[in-house]
This record gives C-alpha cells, sequence and structure tokens, in this order.
C-alpha cells in the first residue's frame, strides 16, 4: 500500500492518523476473520471493487456491524454502473463515502440515502514566489491511462514560447506511457520527467508551479488538486465530474478531455495574461476551505461515530 504512493494510499494512511487517537485502528490491504480480532467494530473499505472480497467476507462474519465504502473515481465513473462485485459492495455497504460534491449524482438512486460528502484536505503551505522569467506548469501522476498523460504531452509539444518549462511527476505503471514520456523528454527540451517523488517534495513542486495541469479522465476527487489549491497554485484540469467537484461549476481552467489544443491555449494565456492567472488563483482560494485537515479529520470521526451509533440503534 505505501509503495503505491498514490492518491488511494494517502487517503488510508490520512483517515488512520484521524482516527488513532479515537479508537484502534488497523491499516491492511485485505481483511479476513481468520486475522482478526473477534473485537472488530467497524471496516472502512476504500474502493468497491478491489475491496470486493474483503467487503463480502465482512458482511458474512460481522452482519449487523459497520460497513463503510470509500468510492474513488474508478468506482464512481465506471466500476458500480458495470461490475457486478463493485455494486455487491455498494449493497453491502452501511455507509458510503464519495471525495467531492458531483460524485453524489453518480451513486444509483437506491443507494444514495447511504452517500455523503467528505473531502480530502492538505496542510495550507505558505504559497512560494514564483518566477517572472520563465513560466512553470507541472502534471502529477503515476503514468496510467486514466490520468491521460498523452494529451499533456501533445499540449506541451504545440507551446512554442521559449519561456515556458514543463513537469512531468510520477512513475510509470504503464510501458507505453513510459515510452511516450522519455520521447518526450527526448526531444522537447523545455520538459523534463522527474519520476516519482515523495509527497512532501511533490507539493513543493506543486508549490513553485504556475499551474498544475491535471488532464484525467476520471477521478474520484483527485488529491493533487486540493494540494494546489492548499499551495496557492491555479489548476487547469479536464471538465469531467470528478474536478468539476472539486473546482466548482463556474471554474474558468477547464478544458475538454483529450482537448491538447484547449490546454496549451490556456497554458499559453496563463503564461501571458498575470490578469488570468490571478482569477483561476482567486477562484482556487475560494475553495480552500473545502480541503483543510480539521474539517476532514471533524468529518471522518463523525462519520464512525454515527455508523457504530446507526448500527447499534438497529440491533
Amino acid at each position: 500500500m505505501r509503495e503505491a504512493n498514490n492518491g488511494n494510499w494517502h487517503t488510508a494512511h490520512r483517515w488512520e492518523k484521524f482516527l488513532s487517537g479515537h479508537c484502534d485502528i488497523t491499516l491492511t490491504r485485505h481483511w479476513s476473520p481468520d486475522h482478526d480480532s473477534p473485537a472488530a467494530a467497524a471496516m472502512i473499505a476504500l474502493h468497491a471493487r478491489r475491496s470486493a472480497a474483503s467487503i463480502q467476507a465482512w458482511a458474512r462474519h460481522r452482519p449487523g456491524r459497520p460497513l463503510v465504502l470509500v468510492l474513488t473515481g474508478t468506482d464512481l465513473y465506471r466500476d458500480i454502473h458495470e461490475d457486478a462485485d463493485a455494486r455487491q459492495s455498494l449493497a453491502l455497504a452501511t455507509h458510503v463515502v464519495v471525495l467531492q460534491q458531483a460524485g453524489l449524482r453518480e451513486v444509483p438512486a437506491e443507494w444514495r440515502h447511504k452517500a455523503r460528502v467528505i473531502y480530502q484536505s492538505a496542510p495550507a503551505l505558505k504559497p512560494a514566489t514564483k518566477s517572472t522569467r520563465l513560466f512553470h506548469a507541472v502534471m502529477v501522476g503515476h503514468l496510467r491511462d486514466e490520468k491521460d498523460p498523452l494529451t499533456w504531452l501533445r499540449a506541451v509539444a504545440s507551446c512554442p514560447d521559449e519561456h515556458m518549462r514543463f513537469e512531468q511527476i510520477g512513475d510509470a505503471l504503464q510501458p507505453h506511457l513510459a515510452d511516450a514520456v522519455l520521447a518526450a523528454q527526448a526531444s522537447l527540451p523545455r520538459f523534463r520527467w522527474s519520476g516519482g517523488l515523495p509527497r512532501a517534495q511533490t507539493r513543493q513542486h506543486i508549490k513553485r508551479a504556475h499551474v498544475l495541469v491535471v488532464c484525467s479522465i476520471m477521478e474520484g476527487g483527485a488529491q493533487v488538486i486540493l494540494e494546489a489549491v492548499q499551495s496557492g497554485t491555479a489548476v487547469l484540469a479536464s471538465h469531467i465530474s470528478g474536478n468539476i467537484g472539486m473546482l466548482g461549476d463556474d471554474y474558468r481552467g477547464y478544458f475538454t478531455v483529450g482537448d491538447d489544443a484547449a490546454l496549451a491555449g490556456l497554458m499559453q494565456r496563463c503564461a501571458a495574461d498575470p490578469a488570468f492567472l490571478r482569477l483561476l488563483e482567486n477562484q482556487c482560494a475560494q475553495r480552500a476551505h473545502l480541503f483543510r485537515p480539521a474539517e476532514e479529520k471533524r468529518l471522518v470521526i463523525n462519520l464512525l461515530q454515527n455508523a457504530l451509533k446507526d448500527c447499534d440503534e438497529r440491533a
């Protein structure tokens, strides 16, 4: 889990810290009654499809006990609509969490009454003094198709301004995308692939950039978006439900999924028009209250307390 260094791992680790002062908690990849204390009172499962076996085992061996399901991007925008195991997880859950407001609309109507929104969080960083000589755009995410790095690479290749610099952060999870990024680095002197970096280091790169780029074709609620917001960095994001739920309907930094020309145009406008970049920064700042660690902690603790109370009252 930790070695994955992805959004799901960071969510699990953060929630573990939030709850550790209120109950005994174990973070595990799989749950089985053979390796568990009889006193286990509740399960919080992250990812409906990947956690399906653990969810089914919990429902069999801990009937009536709280089973909280946190839905990820692939859950919301694919699996719960077409995968039988994911749909069963949703049916078995006593409580459901989505990570941004627009996600509620994706939960099938018969289970929506179980769902609530808990935004993820990150500590606010003091904004950096950004370069006035070079414009820096960064994309953060492991190289996989859902993140659509090819649109980003096409946009980078079409930006002629010598004062623009581009960086990709993330490990290569799919070989064809690693080949594409390596080819871009070889042919584009203003592009750099930094590979996977520790979270704290990645946040410093985001903080120093003028814009964070998110090209994803699906997102449950991208951690990197809130990290940019909490660092004073504007976001350019694909116009998908998961990103709209994070940044709001009226955000001005969206582009159509796969539209590299539109993304390139937005990056060039941000580089050439300080007033437009400030507008995006201000719009992001207006969302910052959603992503405060104290608020996420309060909601997570409240979720578990209510889940235990609800199940006790039904017993």
